[in-house]
């Protein structure tokens, strides 16, 4: 390095001393060619980049030198260098292989030209650190020094206080002069002289310099902890020669204070995020419980456990427990059972010993841990306990000789209601729970609690419409003549409501069966309700052997009357706001009616899905049955069809869960549900659950309700039909009739009780029905009796008097038959009794007490 100096001969070079301005300034210079590659590339590039004049020859220094985010506009500047264009300004530089910024660098560059003419650019380069450093020494001159209003010291090389500002004499008492030879044992704790001295050395011998090393004491004569923020470098003599550390001190308390509340504040805020996007996401009791710890461990303690009251986990109805301002009401005076349902910590594998619980093994051996699932109580008097009285958060500090520092004890309370208990703890070497921590920790299981009494609520209601749905199916599995039946019902998972899907085997007279599946539009408990009202009204219609069409029909006035405004009582509670409707209720449904005998099936449909019918040996089809509208709609009257199905075939009904999700159409649905019925052959409840398994049904998102049944008629010789003319010896004919036909089935021990109510029906469609009479025996799993005429007068069953000498024949037939009634045909009606198939020991014969009860 070389300076100009003045003698009176006038200016000559003469080389610099070390230490000079110019060993700091890192100044470097390069060029770059026409085509924008370098051409020269100095030694002091090499210094300030680290790459050799080789490596940098050639290159383009926007891709080798600047960070990838800045080269289309570095890319730009050279262009415009090129152009002739001067630029002047900073710019980040990184090492080559290194993708983030390496420094900043002031860069002057002047357009050139080359010795053909073109233009070329000169590239002047200093790197911003270093003239950050000269400021840093020029601030440790002497001027400086005595005005800084920082604390500033000057150590040796033997790490003593060669000179001290009058600014640190104020902090630590005496004059500045008073300070020279002391130590930094003098003024901080031994930790901490001893981690400053460590630096001041490591200073000394590496010359790097060290900025804002935190350093905690005392000032004399003061008791209050401060934090001083210290930057130490090192100082050399003009000729390079080491000759101390230079230290300047900032009190940084209150900053300290400042960031740390900041800190606290941005992570409790931060906390309360995190907990309203992970708490509740689930309607469950223990998942929500771990989400709550999941949140606060470790971000907010080190330990954390919930328990909740094991009334609530049971279902019970009490609320668990409730608190007010007047008085402290607790669920078992605070002491009831409690589950543990949740456990997190980050500073141990099991759970800690306690004093506050009591397990079920505890006795008399001390306090044990408690395990996640165990049922446990707190002692009356414990702290523990008076939360959950009280509904207030209290805090315990740790044992000696335990791995907890503090804990905070916080009820979970949502809606006045305490629900459990959570309790947040500290490990010893973690900072205490402040006030700030208590508001957390409250508002953190406050959030809980809400979402806990949720679950429990909607778990409430998800068991009670469960238990609803589930009573109203049928139970076990449905019988019914000419019919082999499997069934299959699927409830949405805990994650949804339950839906109002059901379906129904109703037995008819005849033997005939009517079979009905539908689906209420909507979910949770008031669907199911609904769902339990249109099934007990499709039961009660369909004793009335009505048709199909009349049937739905009845059915759609029903499910409208469902939706009829709210009585007038709560209208008048509510005068300002006018009448209120309440939710209506639309249903889909399909009704069909089977008769085992013909074989032939009647279908009406209020906008179902159509049934799915397979005969033996062919494809599944949809069934062309009229959809109708939905029930609940009105206006629009029901078609039926009547199908016959051939021996052997197989009759799906279903609702629409099983064939529609949110990952594939209903047409799709369709076509899949027809293709895993291919084999209908296999046995029926095989194919029930092929559907199920081969089917994608998203099954969670729905309930899924399928009704299968496979067609076997009755054989003709098990049907006995006879046509009467309408004259009296045919009474004495159908007796003949029946006994004949009883004979044949070896029947013999019904022979006479079906003689004698033959007989009776018979006699009463000769003296009060109309036209031909036509008689019917069915055997199946049961014998069924019809007695056919024209007349529409129904039979009425009433008690003779003591005087009369008739009137008792439908009481005897009542009396003598396991059921009987009668219904309207088309051209007509049907009275028909039923009795059971003898077992061996024949039949029971009639009391005198109920003969006697006839009179």
């Amino acid at each position: 390095m070389s300076e100009i100096s003045e003698t009176a001969s006038g200016f000559v070079w003469q080389s610099s001393p070390p230490g000079s301005i110019y060993d700091y300034i890192r100044v470097a210079s390069f060029s770059i060619g026409p085509d924008g590659l370098v051409e020269q590339w100095s030694r002091r590039a090499v210094d300030l980049f680290g790459v050799t004049a080789e490596e940098a020859r050639g290159k383009d220094p926007v891709e080798a030198f600047m960070p990838a985010d800045l080269r289309e506009r570095g890319h730009r500047r050279v262009k415009e260098i090129l152009d002739g264009k001067e630029w002047t300004g900073l710019v980040p530089f990184r090492m080559p292989g290194e993708e983030r910024p390496h420094g900043i660098a002031e860069m002057y560059v002047m357009p050139s030209e080359t010795e053909t003419g073109e233009r070329a650019a000169l590239c002047i380069v200093v790197d911003v650190r270093a003239l950050r450093r000269i400021e840093t020494d020029l601030a440790a001159s002497q001027a400086i020094f005595g005005q800084s209003p920082f604390g500033f010291l000057l150590f040796g090389t033997d790490l003593t206080v060669k000179r001290a500002n009058q600014r640190f004499a104020t902090v630590f008492g005496g004059s500045a002069d008073d300070h020279r030879g002391r130590t930094v044992h003098d003024y901080l704790a031994r930790s901490e002289a001893d981690r400053m001295t460590t630096a001041l050395r490591r200073v000394l011998e590496t010359g790097e310099s060290v900025t804002d090393f935190q350093i905690v004491g005392a000032a004399p004569g003061a008791r209050d902890r401060r934090h001083w923020s210290i930057n130490l470098y090192r100082v050399h003599s003009g000729s390079g020669r080491p000759i101390g550390v230079a230290g300047l001190g900032i009190d940084v308390t209150r900053r300290h204070n400042a960031a740390r509340e900041a800190a606290s504040a941005r992570r409790n805020l931060a906390l309360l995020n995190e907990a309203g996007a992970r708490i509740g996401n689930s309607l469950d009791l223990e998942a929500t419980a771990r989400e709550l710890l999941d949140v606060a461990v470790p971000g907010f303690c080190d330990l954390a456990s919930v328990d909740l009251y094991q009334g609530l986990l049971t279902g019970d109805e009490a609320p668990p427990g409730r608190w007010g301002s007047s008085h402290d009401v607790g669920y078992g005076a605070g002491s009831a059972e409690l589950r543990r349902v949740a456990f997190a910590s980050a500073v141990a594998d099991t759970p800690l010993r306690t004093d506050e619980g009591h397990g079920p093994d505890s006795g008399c051996c001390g306090p044990v841990p408690i395990e996640v699932g165990a049922v446990h109580r707190y002692p009356f008097n414990s702290p523990c306990a008076g939360a959950l009285r009280t509904g207030r958060i209290r805090t315990v500090p740790g044992a000696d000789g335990e791995l907890v520092q503090s804990t905070l004890i916080v009820p979970m309370v949502a809606h006045d209601t305490v629900v459990g208990l959570v309790q947040f703890s500290r490990a010893k070497g973690s900072e205490p729970f402040g006030e700030r921590d208590r508001a957390l920790a409250v508002e953190l299981a406050a959030r809980a609690a809400v979402c806990i009494d949720n679950a429990r609520l909607y778990r409430r209601e998800h068991e009670r419409a469960l238990i609803l749905q589930r009573s109203l199916l049928p139970p076990g599995d449905p019988e019914a003549a000419g019919l082999d039946i499997a069934c299959r019902y699927l409830p949405g998972t805990t994650a949804t409501e339950v839906g109002g899907d059901w379906f129904d085997v109703i037995e008819l007279p005849g033997h005939r069966t009517a079979l009905v599946i539908g689906d209420v539009m909507g979910r949770g408990l008031r669907a199911a309700v609904a769902m339990g009202e249109l099934r007990t009204a499709v039961r009660t219609l369909a004793q009335l052997d009505l048709e199909p069409a009349e049937v739905l029909s009845h059915l759609d006035e029903i499910a409208r009357g469902l939706g009829a405004p709210i009585g007038t009582q709560q209208s008048r509670t509510h005068k300002s706001r006018g009448p209120e409707l309440s939710e209506v209720y639309l249903a889909t449904c399909v009704y069909a009616v089977y008769d085992p005998v013909t074989r032939r099936c009647t279908f009406a449909n209020a906008g179902h899905l159509p049934p799915v019918l397979v005969e033996p040996g062919e494809e599944a089809l949809l069934l062309d049955v009229p959809p109708g509208m939905p029930l609940g709609v009105g206006g629009e009257p029901f078609e039926e069809v009547e199908v016959e199905l051939p021996e052997g075939a197989l009759l799906a009904l279903y609702t629409d869960g099983l064939v529609e999700s949110r990952d594939h159409p209903l047409d799709e649905g369709l076509s899949a549900f027809r293709r895993a019925l291919t084999d209908p052959a296999r046995p029926l409840e095989d194919v029930c659950d092929r559907v199920l398994t081969s089917l994608d049904t998203g099954h969670g998102e729905d309930d899924i309700a399928l009704l299968m049944a496979r067609i076997q008629g009755l054989p003709s010789e098990a049907v006995g039909d006879w046509r009467l003319p309408r004259e009296p010896r045919s009474v004495g004919r159908a007796r003949e009739l029946a006994r004949t036909q009883l004979k044949a089935w070896d029947l013999e021990p019904l022979v006479d009780t079906v003689e004698l109510l033959v007989s009776e029906l018979v006699t009463n469609a000769l003296r009060y029905g109309e036209g031909e009479i036509r008689l019917r025996l069915l055997r199946d799993r049961t014998l069924v009796c019809e007695v056919w005429d024209a007349g529409l007068v129904q039979p009425r069953r009433r008690r003779a008097r003591d005087t009369d000498e008739g009137g008792r024949g439908l009481q005897l037939v009542g009396l003598l038959s396991s059921s009987w009634g009668s219904r309207r045909t088309p051209r007509g009606k049907t009275v028909w009794f039923e009795l059971a198939l003898p077992d061996g020991e024949g039949t029971a014969e009639p009391t005198v007490e109920q003969l006697l009860s006839m009179f």
